[in-house]
């Protein structure tokens, strides 16, 4: 990668970097790691997916009592990492995180299969220790009676403790394999989301 050929915002190279994924037909083009901790400073980490992304940050949906929702909720900032092996590419971004408004966790969640729609209230308590994989599958039983399949997005409620979180870039590295371990690194951060970025190389 040229200085010289970087686009100003790097959600434009992270848009065509995305789309160079889906053209490579990489499994789970969208996976990423979402790293937080708790308030004392714990971490951890796990695959989610990303379900959009833009302006205004990065965005995923998930169980808001779960590790990651409490976590968050002691200490909203998080990091994120795109492992795109297979290209030899890698982005990493971090910053502060926002919940998403109601009305778009709504918005999304009729967008789900109807069988996420239910796996989302069968999961309610997400993290949480369990006798066996049977009282999944019985609660999801018993959802699936409650609330049938009727071809309609709104055949499932919206859970109270299922939302959304949105990743507001304060940062974002785009790693590039090379040869002799010679990578690129290019960072582009900012003090805010009001802020220009800053673009810069880093040494690999």
């Amino acid at each position: 990668m040229a200085e010289h050929s970087l686009p100003a915002d790097p959600l434009a190279l992270f848009a065509a970097w995305f789309a160079d994924v889906h053209t490579f037909g990489l499994a789970e083009p969208n996976a990423m790691v979402l790293a937080t901790a708790s308030g004392d400073g714990v971490p951890s980490a796990r695959m989610v997916l990303l379900k959009g992304y833009g302006p205004r940050g990065f965005r995923f949906f998930t169980n808001l009592t779960s590790d990651k929702g409490r976590e968050l909720a002691e200490n909203p900032r998080a990091a994120l990492v795109f492992p795109w092996h297979a290209m030899y590419r890698q982005v990493r971004v971090a910053g502060p995180v926002d919940e998403l408004a109601r009305d778009e966790v709504a918005a999304y969640f009729r967008t789900r299969p109807y069988g996420s729609r239910i796996g989302a209230w069968a999961s309610e308590h997400q993290s949480g220790v369990i006798p066996g994989r049977d009282v999944l599958e019985r609660g999801y039983a018993g959802l699936a009676g409650r609330w049938p399949d009727t071809d309609g997005a709104d055949d499932v409620p919206l859970p109270d403790f299922w939302g959304g979180y949105r990743v507001v870039p304060e940062s974002i590295e785009f790693w590039q394999g090379r040869r002799d371990r010679l990578h690129d690194r290019i960072r582009y951060r900012r003090a805010d989301e009001h802020a220009d970025w800053v673009v810069e190389r880093l040494s690999p």
